[in-house]
């Protein structure tokens, strides 16, 4: 039995989906603050970068396990590891998006499989340039890559994301985009993450993450759920055919195998409330570089 404020949080989302927009948030979100030209150290190269991301990064993970250790944060299973270890080199990885925290269970699944490297995590610029406190220490400071607004920020950050995936780095990608609080189903993907695959020739790894309801509520009066994090086969990259072509290719198959993975855990068929045709090609990130 959900609680009252998830039922409310389920009833703007079920609102939303009748209209057929999968991408908007249901919380609100702080106002968005542009990024300015060198702003942001993308790949982390300077000193002061790499001390500020070695001790957020410490208390971050201090906090998760605190979350772990109190159950406030359950991972039930991690299924399909050995997918990740087959990709020895830079990559992509996907998964739908309805917790805050949700990052820190992906990087709790796979932290042991990094070999020296760390989990980057795209963003959204008002995350990274707008909360305070402890949730605004993280979003600056924990490897994360905020998308920025201004076109020639946004060519320092494409080209800092192809170069960490030259690098071996192993990025998150959110390709529904908005956060949906505790929404099991996997909604329709942007173009974004599957770009950035097919343009660094990188393979991408799909990941779903299903929801138990443990039958408790957090000190944020939602429900706990416990995660089972479903790894898949990654999807590589087609040397023969052009960036826009992997690009389509990579972001149908990826919602392919999460929407099987979706009717394989629940037993029930993936379905919408929307009526309309779901608009596949919209996208949040740029298809080319700005000029």
């Amino acid at each position: 039995m959900l609680n009252s404020k998830q039922q409310l949080i389920n009833k703007k989302i079920a609102d939303l989906e009748v209209k057929g927009l999968f991408d908007v948030d249901v919380d609100i979100n702080p106002p968005t603050i542009p990024l300015k030209k060198g702003e942001v150290d993308f790949e982390y190269k300077k000193l002061s970068s790499k001390i500020q991301t070695k001790f957020v990064n410490k208390i971050a993970f201090n906090f998760i396990k605190k979350l772990v250790k109190t159950k406030a944060f359950i991972i039930d299973d991690v299924v399909g590891i050995e997918n990740f270890r087959e990709v020895k080199a830079g990559a992509i990885i996907t998964s739908n998006h309805f917790n805050p925290y949700d990052n820190f269970a992906i990087y709790w699944a796979i932290k042991d499989e990094l070999n020296k490297h760390d989990l980057y995590k795209v963003i959204r610029e008002g995350n990274f340039t707008s909360f305070k406190g402890l949730y605004g220490f993280f979003f600056r400071h924990c490897n994360t890559l905020p998308i920025p607004s201004d076109l020639h920020v946004f060519k320092d950050f494409l080209k800092a994301t192809n170069n960490l995936l030259k690098k071996g780095e192993k990025i998150l990608v959110y390709p529904e985009q908005a956060l949906r609080t505790n929404y099991t189903k996997p909604r329709p993907y942007k173009s974004g993450a599957f770009h950035f695959a097919a343009k660094a020739n990188v393979p991408v790894i799909p990941v779903f993450i299903s929801l138990r309801d443990t039958g408790k509520v957090g000190n944020d009066g939602l429900d706990v759920f416990g995660y089972t994090i479903h790894i898949m086969k990654p999807i590589y990259p087609d040397e023969s055919i052009n960036t826009k072509e992997n690009e389509e290719n990579m972001r149908k198959e990826n919602y392919q195998l999460v929407k099987n993975k979706y009717e394989e855990v629940y037993k029930i068929p993936l379905t919408y409330s929307y009526e309309g045709e779901i608009k596949w090609s919209f996208t949040l990130f740029w298809l080319s570089e700005p000029p």
